[in-house]
């Protein structure tokens, strides 16, 4: 049995997201760094509409497996998942400050708080999911 197939989409997915927040922490981390830096103007990584398109099948609904090892295999969502990696965007605030520098504080926290928040949610969950491997695995002896 190869290993990806022991780990379902949920689980990919969730590594995926852990991994691309993690990925926003740091532009967020950068922003407020910065927050006195002239001219500098603050970053995300926007992610989230790649991902649900990562999920969805192909345009004929054509998901598979290999039955054989000779089988080409079809490209699904473990693979698209893999390919997602988000992409950096300038998110400016409304009013620079006088020397052109674009980061609101208050909002760049409220934006890693939300993100932070989501991280911790996604592990909490990934540490379910292989919580219950864990016990099928105790069971099935």
């Amino acid at each position: 049995m190869q290993v990806d197939t022991l780990f379902s989409t949920s689980i990919q997915l969730l590594d995926k997201q852990i991994d691309l927040r993690a990925r926003n922490q740091n532009l967020i981390s950068s922003n407020i760094a910065n927050a006195e830096t002239p001219h500098y103007v603050p970053k995300a990584l926007v992610f989230e509409e790649e991902l649900q398109g990562a999920l969805k099948t192909s345009k004929a609904g054509v998901t598979g497996g290999l039955t054989d090892a000779r089988h080409i295999p079809l490209k699904g969502a473990s693979s698209r998942l893999q390919s997602v990696t988000g992409r950096v965007v300038e998110t400016p605030a409304k009013t620079p400050g006088k020397d052109g520098n674009a980061v609101e504080l208050e909002n760049e926290m409220g934006k890693m708080l939300e993100n932070q928040i989501m991280y911790n949610a996604s592990v909490q969950i990934l540490a379910k999911k292989f919580e219950g491997i864990k016990t099928a695995l105790r069971e099935g002896k």
